[in-house]
């Protein structure tokens, strides 16, 4: 049974070496994985990835209502944590009226803010979108001189591929 490395590591003075390279984290994951599969010490492996950018997805046009809207499901969902909270400490069926009274309360004032939040941008930011951080490329590293096993490793697997 390996065990693992229990020295921290920085990847800046590591010596550390590329075993190989790849365009999507699914392929550097399915590296690793057949390194796991050929019982390789996967954990002097770490997957790098570099050459990152900020990709954001335009979801839809923004307007002050369906910000409003937004606001009020946010508003309402806390407004029902709130209202089971305090019906904890409740008996009989009022707790009823107030898990009722917060969704309502939080969806009014989860309305109020999301409207007001929208309106206070002028106008500057009228769409909805996603981020997400990518690497244009993903290595596959080896550390603590099982570089060359990773590679004579993933070599066969690639020969026996075709």
């Amino acid at each position: 049974m390996s065990q693992i490395d229990p020295t921290p590591r920085n990847p800046v003075t590591d010596q550390w070496n590329t075993v190989a390279s790849f365009d999507a984290y699914e392929e550097a994951q399915e590296a690793v994985d057949h390194l796991s599969d050929e019982h390789f010490p996967v954990e002097y492996v770490d997957i790098v990835g570099s050459g990152l950018k900020l990709v954001e997805h335009v979801t839809g046009r923004l307007t002050k209502g369906k910000a409003a809207g937004a606001g009020a499901a946010s508003g309402a969902w806390f407004g029902l944590f709130i209202g089971l909270l305090v019906g904890l400490f409740t008996a009989g069926p009022v707790w009823l009226g107030l898990i009722l009274g917060g969704v309502l309360i939080g969806a009014v004032w989860g309305a109020v803010f999301g409207f007001a939040g929208h309106a206070a941008t002028g106008g500057r930011r009228d769409f909805a979108s996603t981020r997400a951080l990518t690497a244009t490329r993903y290595d596959v590293i080896a550390r603590g001189g099982h570089a060359q096993e990773a590679r004579d490793i993933l070599g066969r697997a690639r020969h026996a591929a075709g």
